[in-house]
Order: structure tokens, then C-alpha cells, then sequence
């Protein structure tokens, strides 16, 4: 077993005469957390429906942990965690039991089921039913029986999706915790903030084709074409300055008479490159 868990050659799929995927390569090794970003609509579901199984490929070959996704059983779910729009939970069983469930089935022991609720912040809920917990509980919980079994890849469709800035903030917490530990992590979502904050390496997907693929950092970078400058001066002041003489002569004045209060380069986001790209906005 290499550090490359995921790899996707060239898959494309087609629904009868609409192609929904289109040629689509990108690797996820060990420790790293992977991005496809789009709006809905854009594939994104689709390739983790063609990783775990529940899809087949038109065309192209797909790899998690060294098997080809043709070949996938029931032993790979011993190794992956997935959560996605319908990864509900047994609302009539509390939240312990919830966890219990699916500890027996891994052959988990209930020390791990304790030490992933208080995590999660849920272990003063474990006895609620699941069905009375909120939306962000109610995603805890999923999350949590995803990781339960300390999976080595990870795949989270729109994880944070409807939920406040709080719990998402948790959530986010967490990924990088267990990515820090070596989970590999597929993450889907249409939060460019999200992604930037998270992913490793991104894929932009618009219409399933990427179109873009690389850090966030190079994204942003490679599409920086016209530099900018926003500073504060100490009277108030904001302005926009270019790399034009005449604003580099304002900045360096204001510089050197110690007014400026603060200044940042005006680098695109991510969802300014994804509208750069596609022409397109999110949504």
C-alpha cells in the first residue's frame, strides 16, 4: 500500500445521452484532504457515487486504497467512512445507541464510542433520541458513526451544508484533526471559504469537467493578473492602489510618514476564480 488512496483516470459517465462526468483525474494520498468544488448539479456526488461503489464508471478507472472500484466489496466499507445528504440516523434510538450499532458492526469497543461523543460535543446528549437532536447534532452524529471505525479515507458530501457558523467551525476542527492523524479526505462542497480553509488540493468542476486543479493557494495565485493593494491610512482613508508609479509613490510616501494603519494584497478567492473559469457563479 502506497500513500495514494484515491485515483481517478480519465472516468466519465453518462446518464443514457447526458454526460454528467467528463474525463475527470485526481489523486488523494494519506494525510491530505481533497476538494471538488462546483455548484450543484456539477458532478460532484456522482464521483463519490463511482468511489464507493454505487456507481459505475462509463468510462475510465477509479482506485480507492489500491482497488479498482470494479472490484470493490464489502471489506473496503471496514476502511472508508461516508457521509452524505442521505446518511440519516435510527431516530428512535438515542444517540448511544445510535453509535452502539454500528460499534458492534466494526467491532468497536465502547471506549471509542465515548471518546468520539465527547468529541463531538454530544456526549451529554447520548441519551436523546437521535430524532430530537438539531440539524448540527443530528450532523455530529453522522459524522461521528462515519469515523467511528478510524477509517483511512473519508468522504463527505456537502458536509456543513445548512448549518450555523458555529457548528461548521467544529466540524472543520475535527477534519483537520483526523487529517493530521493520516485520514485521507474526498470532500465535496460549494463553499470556496470552506475549501480554501481546508482542502490541500481543490478541483473546480463546472458542468462534470474540472476546469481548474491545484492548491487553493495556486488557484489564487494564477489568476492574480491585475496586483492590488487595499490600505488604511491613519486619517480613515481607504484606497485601492496598482502597481502604477503614481501609486507606488502614494504608498511609499504614506510609508514612510508612518500613516498607513493597515494594508493587503487583493489576491482573487476561490469563487472569483470559479466565475473567472466558468463565467459562472455558485449556487
Amino acid at each position: 500500500m502506497t500513500d495514494e488512496y484515491i485515483r481517478l483516470d480519465h472516468i466519465s459517465k453518462s446518464f443514457g445521452q447526458t454526460q454528467v462526468l467528463k474525463d475527470l483525474d485526481a489523486v488523494l494520498h494519506r494525510g491530505e484532504i481533497l476538494g471538488f468544488l462546483g455548484p450543484s448539479g456539477a458532478g460532484k456526488t456522482t464521483t463519490i457515487r463511482i468511489l464507493t461503489g454505487q456507481l459505475k464508471a462509463t468510462s475510465g478507472d477509479a482506485y480507492v486504497l489500491g482497488i479498482h472500484v470494479k472490484n470493490i466489496d464489502e471489506t473496503i466499507y471496514e476502511q472508508i467512512g461516508i457521509v452524505t445528504d442521505q446518511s440519516g440516523v435510527y431516530e428512535r434510538l438515542s444517540v448511544w445507541d445510535n453509535l452502539k450499532y454500528f460499534a458492534q458492526i466494526h467491532g468497536v469497543s465502547a471506549g471509542r464510542t465515548e471518546e468520539i461523543l465527547k468529541r463531538v460535543g454530544l456526549w451529554e446528549h447520548r441519551k436523546k433520541p437521535a430524532g430530537k437532536l438539531s440539524k448540527g447534532q443530528a450532523q455530529r452524529l453522522v459524522l461521528s458513526r462515519a469515523v467511528l471505525h478510524r477509517p483511512k479515507v473519508l468522504f463527505l458530501d456537502e458536509p456543513t451544508s445548512g448549518l450555523d457558523p458555529s457548528t461548521a467551525l467544529d466540524i472543520h476542527s475535527l477534519l483537520l484533526e483526523m487529517k493530521e492523524a493520516g485520514m485521507a479526505i474526498f470532500l465535496t462542497t460549494h463553499n470556496m471559504e470552506e475549501a480554501t480553509k481546508l482542502c490541500d488540493h481543490v478541483a473546480l468542476l463546472n458542468d462534470g469537467k474540472i476546469v481548474e486543479y491545484g492548491t487553493p493557494e495556486e488557484l489564487c495565485q494564477r489568476y492574480n493578473r491585475e496586483k492590488r493593494y487595499r490600505i488604511r491610512l491613519s486619517d480613515g482613508t481607504k484606497r485601492i492602489l496598482g502597481q502604477t508609479q503614481e501609486d507606488i509613490t502614494t504608498l511609499a510616501d504614506a510609508l514612510g510618514r508612518d500613516a498607513v494603519l493597515s494594508l493587503h494584497s487583493c489576491e482573487p478567492t476561490l469563487e472569483s476564480v470559479f466565475l473567472t473559469v466558468t463565467g459562472r457563479a455558485l449556487t
